[in-house]
Parts: structure tokens; sequence; C-alpha cells
């Protein structure tokens, strides 16, 4: 299934995208696509409903794909050209840092550039979505505890992120850096997450192209590990690192500024789309 959240912000309803396209409210049969929906049970449920037995729904703002996210996590240099572009070496084990939820926008709301920001690069990244706690779960067993995948744009102030001092967090979880969506994927059709293309263009131009078969970490045993150091509940994000064609890789290295636009995808799970914008809190709100 592709589930969707689709209307204004704070009153989008559940939706999913049928075969051809339609989009199909669900908001007959749940009143939102939270963590329950996302348990095992939930899906189950989800997965009995005709999708041609719910009414078509007009096209309108793609929300984030589902609501309740408690954690937001994410995986740096999780692919070794991207480490190698980024001058930083191979990491032993993840490195693990936490984006802010309230970062977190529908795939194509505007991206709003910090007041000040001089530095904002963009991330084309695969998200996996927890749909069963998960706490201690050995690597066999961790990809049992996905409700689904879906594409982040993991935007990052660099200046904020390497030259502040303290973690990476500063430079990462600022308002509208967190594009989601446009759908959840359910984890029964994404039969391999280690084998998907993602890429990203910016103003048309290609930037990123790459493979998850080229995580230094894979999906599962990036689910084990995290699952040692803190428990993940359903609705959870992990967003797993990004391959090379970075902003701040290029030479000399280029970033975001008003009025570009980003298209990115994940084969499979869709497209995203956003612009950039200079400071407005009207848009971060609106």
């Amino acid at each position: 299934m592709k589930l969707m959240r689709i209307g204004p912000k704070g009153a989008e309803r559940p939706a999913l995208l049928d075969a051809a396209g339609g989009l199909r409210d669900l908001s007959g049969v749940l009143a939102d696509i939270g963590p329950a929906a996302l348990s095992p049970a939930g899906l189950e449920r989800l997965a009995r409903v005709r999708a041609d037995d719910l009414p078509l729904l007009p096209a309108a703002r793609i929300g984030v794909p589902w609501s309740g996210m408690g954690k937001f996590v994410a995986i740096g240099l999780n692919y070794a050209d991207h480490a190698a572009e980024a001058k930083l070496p191979i990491p032993k084990e993840p490195i693990v840092f936490l984006k802010a939820t309230s970062c977190v926008v529908g795939a194509n709301d505007p991206v709003v550039l910090p007041q000040g920001s001089v530095k904002t690069d963009w991330e084309v990244e695969l998200g996996v979505v927890i749909g069963s706690r998960a706490r201690c779960v050995a690597e066999a067993d961790a990809l049992a505890h996905v409700a689904g995948y879906c594409v982040v744009n993991d935007v990052s102030e660099r200046e904020y992120q390497l030259e502040r001092g303290g973690q990476w967090d500063k430079g990462k979880g600022c308002d509208t850096f967190g594009p989601v969506g446009p759908w959840l994927v359910t984890a029964d059709e994404v039969p391999d997450p280690q084998a998907l293309a993602l890429r990203l263009e910016v103003n048309g131009v290609r930037r990123q192209a790459g493979s998850t078969r080229s995580m230094i970490f894979g999906v599962a045993e990036l689910v084990s590990y995290l699952s040692r150091f803190m428990t993940l509940e359903p609705g959870d994000c992990i967003t797993t690192g990004t391959p090379p064609g970075v902003g701040m890789g290029m030479k000399p290295p280029q970033f975001l500024k008003p009025g570009d636009v980003m298209t990115l995808g994940i084969e499979g799970l869709g497209e995203q789309r956003q612009q950039v914008h200079a400071w407005d809190p009207a848009l971060i709100d609106g």
C-alpha cells in the first residue's frame, strides 16, 4: 500500500494511492494514519480494504504520510563515497544524530532558509518507518519491526552543523528541514530495501545518484543497532544517510538560495519537489 495524508496543515485526511494513481479517502475507515495504524495488526486491517470501494479525492496538498512521529533518528556518512567527498573517515559504527520532529513537513512544502543561512544543503535519503516496538532486536529480526519506507530530504545547514561547535543536530533540525513522503510505502511492497535507486536534482541539474546497495550499514543492521541504544516505537522514522553529490562536496561548494527548486525521489517510493525560500515565518506556519 501507498499511504498518504492530504489537505491543509493540521487538517490532513488519511488516504491511499490506488493502482491507477487515484487518491482514495480512508477517513471512513480510520481517523488518521498514526502509530496504531502502522502496527502489524493495523496494516493487516488496511490491507483488507478494497481501494475501489473508497471515495476518490481531488488533488490537494500532500502532507506528512503519517502522524505521531515520536523520534526522527538520522544516520551520518552511511555511504563511503559521501564520506570521501566530506573528507571524513568511513565510520566503524553508525553515526547517529537526531532531527527535531518540528522540522518535518510534507513532500512538496516550501523549504525556508534559517535567518542568516549561507550554507544550506540537500540530501536525498531512504526513510525507514517503525511499525512495532524494537528494543535490543537481533539483526535477523529487525525488518519485521518496519512498517514501510519513504523518501526523506535531510536538508542541512552546514555552517550550523560543522562550524558552530557541539553536535550536528543544530544544523539538521531547522523548521522545514525534514520533507517526508509523498507516501509511506508498506514493507510488503519493498522486498529489498538495499536495492533502491536514489536521485536528486537542483534546478533540473542532477546532483545525486546512488543506490541503497552502497550503504555501509544496511537497514536491518541500523534498526538492530539503534534498538540497543533507544527503544524504537511505532511512528519513529530513521533516515539512513545520503549518497555523494551534496553541495558541500562540490568544487567550489554550492549551497541553496531562494528560488532554487529541489526534485528528488527513490525508486518505487515517489518524488518530492521543494522550492527554497528566504526566511519567512508565514511559510513555515502556513
